[in-house]
Formats: structure tokens, sequence, C-alpha cells
């Protein structure tokens, strides 16, 4: 038998290992500010950069894409070349890899506090940092694909199939979702607009979830666990229908998160009903997962690795039941938009991505040092220090997210709202926040012991950067799948795979996306809707660049007690000219798509000097550098001109005079706040963002009026 000598590159493996556990570390501090953040609004100091809108993006970019996703090359570097029996494909595409995805971050941490922002959940960053995700992200993916190609085992295991799944289905979601015209170096505005921003936008926010925070972590489960546990995977057969029915019924459960919203009604329950039959495929990988472990209990009772894992596990579990329960309309109906929601995917960020990282960690660095684990003791540590952090946050999520539901819906037995003043239900949760804040210091301190153990670990040992072994090399028969074999022969040919998986992943996008953007009824206008004037357009900016939409939503929903509280609910045709959608995922503050004219523009000035002197209890930070910087209004006509690209009807020629327009509105408002004894210039900030403010929802009152 001709057998090649080659090695394992163990050099990259521990690039991304220590990056993973220094964005970790990064990450979850600026969560950690955040979440502190929440009570303590001044806890900013008055930096416009640290604000909580400014950094949220930041913390959530930094734990998924920085943490996670280093985790994930981590541990696809180590795996892949160890199943397939080869070195990855090409040293210098491994490093290429590395290094432009540190790039990626530096940028992002860059960027995000800077306020240049897209404000698309998960998809914040601009169009030149999407364009090199999308190249460092291919080289991952010629990478990983060359070196399955050239593999020395036949049969590509189970793990692999999720990597593939992966690599196609995020090319294909961030190719779709950051799809935008730029107006700037770092400016650009969505092609898609309202209700099909917000449909893409979630199929793209939901499967990021799907197929960058579960399936690449599936394949590192079924590499790692067994590994650990020294036993075979429980069951082949149940790892193929678990694979296959998960990844195409995934793809179909974004529009979830848009029930009772302005999509229509079709697509929403499409999103139902595929998220429930989720519950299938999902708890399969978790009860193979699991019962890997029969008979090795005793070993996870010993190992604080397993320990991690079996946690880990379980939690996927847990999230993957809750996430379909929260797709029902009739829970939906009380969790979305509270606290409930942060607490449901802090469980599955924490607990599946963490403590799964966690472990395949403790396993995987003394076989790259040569050495064994420097301290269970304090692994154990670690173990039960996280796991209490991890109850600790969640617990008082679901029990604020309950109280805020319970509260924005109550009604007097005279049939008036019992708590008609938003921040009522804000400062009843308050100590939820502490406690939750608390919770998060707890897992953090775990982080730290664990880096803390590794390190000594590292420092015990000796690395072996590159890792020898032996195999025979493979050929591939030419032959026809047989009866009952489809599969193992699909095994052997990962580009056959690759395309199957593709189409599984497309059919349900397609399916959602080619009615709603080629059938008009379901996006009826509504005659009185008009674009943005040149002054609101560029207040709308400054709403995305400040974050406001992680704090206040748009999208007033059909129930009674939100129609008593804010107004008419929202229609499709009102968000036609809005790009991108800003309809937010969750409420710390009130709801503002009516807002317009409900206070006057001297409320609103003061309000972002100071929250707390309008509102008294207000968790808002202070804005008050919106009053003392200067309008970019050089920006205007370049910005009207993109806006008519993108289909927004403004006349031909109109950016040569929106300037002019733009300083009119502006001299009204300031007017009138000079009329109300607060003087201040035209051009500046928050000038145009009050105008925005002052807009929002009176397109609809002028139609009830008749006008």
């Amino acid at each position: 038998m001709n057998v090649e000598k080659f090695s394992y590159d163990n050099k990259i493996v521990r690039l991304f290992t220590i990056a993973t556990v220094v964005w970790g570390l990064v990450g979850m501090l600026v969560g950690l500010l955040i979440a502190f953040q929440m009570y303590l609004p001044d806890l900013s100091f008055g930096i416009q950069y640290i604000t909580f809108g400014r950094i949220r993006p930041l913390h959530t970019n930094a734990v998924i894409f920085a943490f996670v996703g280093n985790a994930i090359f981590a541990g696809v570097y180590y795996s892949l070349q160890r199943l397939t029996k080869a070195r990855m494909y090409n040293d210098f595409l491994s490093n290429f890899h590395f290094w432009g995805w540190q790039l990626i971050i530096v940028s992002a941490a860059i960027t995000l506090p800077l306020g240049l922002t897209t404000s698309k959940e998960y998809a914040e960053l601009e169009w030149p940092i999407d364009i090199a995700i999308a190249v460092v992200w291919l080289a991952f993916g010629a990478n990983m694909m060359g070196t399955i190609m050239k593999r020395r085992e036949k049969h590509m295991y189970v793990a692999i199939w999720f990597y593939i799944a992966t690599f196609v289905t995020v090319t294909i979601l961030h190719v779709v979702n950051s799809l935008e015209l730029p107006v700037s170096l770092f400016k650009s505005y969505s092609i898609y607009a309202g209700v099909q921003d917000a449909l893409v936008q979630w199929w793209y926010g939901h499967n990021a979830v799907a197929f960058f925070l579960t399936t690449p972590y599936l394949g590192l489960m079924y590499y790692f666990l067994p590994k650990a546990a020294n036993r075979p995977v429980y069951s082949y057969k149940l790892s193929i229908v678990h694979f296959w029915s998960l990844i195409f019924i995934y793809i179909w459960a974004g529009p979830h998160h848009l029930l009772y919203s302005a999509l229509p009604d079709w697509a929403q329950s499409l999103g139902t009903v595929f998220s429930i039959m989720l519950i299938a495929p999902s708890w399969g990988g978790m009860i193979n997962g699991l019962l890997t472990l029969r008979g090795a209990w005793d070993k996870v009772r010993d190992e604080p690795m397993l320990k991690f894992m079996v946690v880990a596990v379980t939690a996927y579990g847990m999230a993957t039941f809750e996430g379909p329960m929260l797709s029902l309309k009739n829970v939906n109906a009380i969790a979305h938009f509270t606290d409930y929601i942060i607490g449901h995917v802090h469980v599955g960020a924490l607990a599946w991505n963490g403590f799964l990282t966690y472990g395949m960690f403790y396993w995987m660095m003394p076989k790259l040092y040569r050495t064994t684990l420097y301290s269970k003791k304090l692994a154990n540590a670690h173990f039960w220090i996280g796991t209490l952090g991890i109850v600790f946050y969640a617990a008082p999520l679901y029990w604020a997210g309950i109280a805020q539901a319970l509260m924005w819906k109550e009604f007097t037995p005279l049939g008036i709202l019992q708590y008609p003043n938003f921040l009522e239900t804000v400062i009843q949760i308050v100590p939820m926040y502490i406690i939750r804040s608390l919770g998060g210091l707890l897992y953090y301190i775990g982080v730290i012991v664990m880096v803390y153990n590794l390190y000594k670990t590292a420092k015990q040992g000796s690395f072996l950067a590159n890792e020898e072994d032996e195999a025979a090399p493979i050929t591939i028969e030419k032959d026809k799948p047989k009866k009952g074999k489809i599969h193992r022969w699909l095994e052997k040919r990962p580009i056959q795979f690759a395309g199957l998986a593709t189409v599984a992943i497309l059919i349900g996008g397609v399916v959602e996306f080619v009615p709603t953007y080629l059938v008009e009824s379901n996006i009826p206008t509504i005659a009185s809707v008009k674009p943005y004037t040149p002054l609101e357009l560029q207040g709308r900016d400054i709403y995305i660049r400040e974050g406001c939409v992680s704090c206040h939503s748009q999208l007033v929903r059909p129930f009674r007690s939100e129609t008593e509280r804010y107004g008419e609910y929202s229609k499709a045709g009102e968000y036609v000219y809005d790009h991108p959608f800003l309809w937010g995922s969750k409420r710390t503050g009130p709801d503002l798509h009516r807002v317009g004219g409900k206070y006057s523009n001297l409320w609103h000035y003061l309000h972002f000097e100071d929250p707390r002197s309008m509102s008294p209890g207000s968790l808002m930070p202070r804005y008050t550098w919106l009053l003392e910087q200067t309008l970019d209004i050089e920006t205007t006509p370049v910005k009207i001109a993109a806006m008519r690209t993108l289909g927004v009807p403004y006349e031909e020629g109109y950016e040569e005079y929106a300037v002019e327009d733009l300083m009119k509105q502006a001299e009204e408002i300031t007017n009138d706040l000079m009329n109300n004894g607060v003087v201040t210039e035209p051009d500046k900030e928050v000038i145009a963002l009050i105008a925005y403010l002052q807009r929002l929802g009176m397109d609809i009152k002028a139609n009830a009026n008749g006008n």
C-alpha cells in the first residue's frame, strides 16, 4: 500500500484560538458595559462613541463574528485536517483568512463607535467592509473545499457536511442582504425598502443565527464531543435526517421575527409553520449529541470539558424549543419587543456557543501543546461560575420580559391603559437589569479563569507546529448511486454535496422573496406618503448613526394596547421610501412610528440635552453633542440622487436646490425654538433629528384628515 506522509498545520489553529480568547474578552467586556448602562445611562460619561446605541452593535458583532467566528475557524481548521487526513489546501489562504478576518474585526471596532453603520442587525458594517468579508470568506471556503478535495478519507464525516452547508449558505446570505448603494466611502443605503428590506434582513438575521451560530457548531459538536467522550456518534442515520431537514427548514423561518408587522400575512404564516417544524431536526441533533455519551456518564462527572459540552448541547435543545414557541403568534404577541428575547438569545450565545467553545478548547489545547490541562479544579470552577452567570443573566430577563408585556397590555376597568406612561414599565424592571449585569460579571470572571488555565497549560507544554501523520491516498470510483446507498455515494463527492445543499437552502428564500417583490398587492402604496425632505433625510441618518433603533421600534402592531398608546397601526405602504427599514427588535423606549407632532420642538431639544429633565427616571443617555455638532449639509445632494436611483420619487435635478429647502425647514424649527427661549443655529445636528422625529406618522395623519 502506498502510504503518504504529511503534517497538520497547528499554527493556524493556535492563531485562531488566541484570537478567540482575545476578542471574547473584548466583546464580552463591551457587553458588560452596556448591561450596566441599561440602568446607569451616564456611564457613557457624555462620550458619544461609547453610548449604548453606538456600542451595542459593537458588542453583538464582536461576540458573533470575532469570538464565535474565530472559535469556528479554530475548530474547523483543527478537525477538518484530521477528518480528511490532509493538511489544509494552502497555507497562504489559511494565513490570509486569519489576518483578513482580524482586520475586518478591527475595522468594525473602529467604525461602529464612530456611528458608521447600516443599522441592519448583525449586518451593521458598511459596504467596504462587506466586500472585505466576502473576499476573506471566499478564501476560507476555497481553502476548505480544496482540503476536502485532496482528502485521504473516502467518505466525508458528518461534521464536514455542516461545514460545507455553513460556507455556501453564509455566502448567499451575506451577498443578498448586503446589496446597497454607496453614497460615500462609509455611507450607503440598502437597495431594498421598507417591508421588502425587513423580509431580507430577517431572512439574513435569523439564518445568521442558523448558519453561523448553529450549523458550524453542530459540526464541531459531532467532532469534539465523541472525541472527548471517546465514544462513536450515537446514530449515523439520525445525523443524516438531522442535517438535511435542518438546513432545508431553517431557511424559511426568518419571517417569524416580523409577526403582527406590515409583512404580508402569508409570509408571516410560512415563518411560523417552518419554525414549529424546526423542533424536530433541532432536537434530533441534541439527542444524537447527548446519547453519544451513553455509557460515559462517569467520564462526564470527572472531565470538565464534557460538563461544558453537555450543558452546551442541552442549552441548544432549550433554545431551539423556545425559538419555535416564540414564533407562535399568541406567544410572540407577549414576548416580542421585550427583554424576554434578550434572555432567549443569550442562552444560545452564552451556553450553546460559549460553553461548547470552552469545552473544545479544554480538550484541544493540551493536544496542541503535548501536555495535560494545567488544572481540572480551575476548569470545574469555571464551569460552575459560568453556569451561575447564565442563570443570573437569563432568569431576570425572562421575568422582566413578562413584566413588560403585562404592563404594556394592562387596562383599567374603565377601559383605559393602566400604565399610559411608557417610563413606568421601564422603571419597574430596573432591579432585573441590575441582576442581569451581575450575572454577566460572573460569566466574565469564569472566562478570565479559563484564560489563565489555558495560558498555564501552554506554558507547561511544548507547542507542536507541524503534527506528522501518514495515510494512503484514495481514488473515487465513477459509479452511480445504488438504492439505499445514495448518501454514502454523495459523501464521496463534495462538489455534488455542496450543490445539493445550496439547492436545499435556496428553495425557501425563493418562495418567500419572489411573491413579495413581484406581486404589487403585497405592498400597497398610500397616496399621502411622501419622500422625506432633505432635512428629514439627514435627520434619519443621524438617528441611524446614534443607534436609536436599538432601543426604539417604528412598528405599531394591530393590538388595542398599542393603538391606544401609540396611534394607528403601521401599514406596509408607509415604509416604501425607507432605505433601510427601522422597525427595531426591542423597546427599551417607546415606539416612535407615530411620534410626529406628539411633542413640541422644544421638548425634543431639551430631551436630547438631558432626558431626565423631561422624563424623570429615564434611562436614555444625554446627547449633548447633537446640540453642538454641525450638520454635514454638503452630503445632501448626493444622498438625494442616491435615493432617486433607488426609486424614491424626487424630481429630476432636485439635488441642485435641496440644500436650500433643507435650510428653510431648519430655520423654521430654529425660529420656533427661539420663540420658546432656546437659541441655536439651523445647521446643528439636533435640528435635523428633530425634523425627522416630527415627520414620523404625519403622512397617515394627513391622509386621515383628507389632505
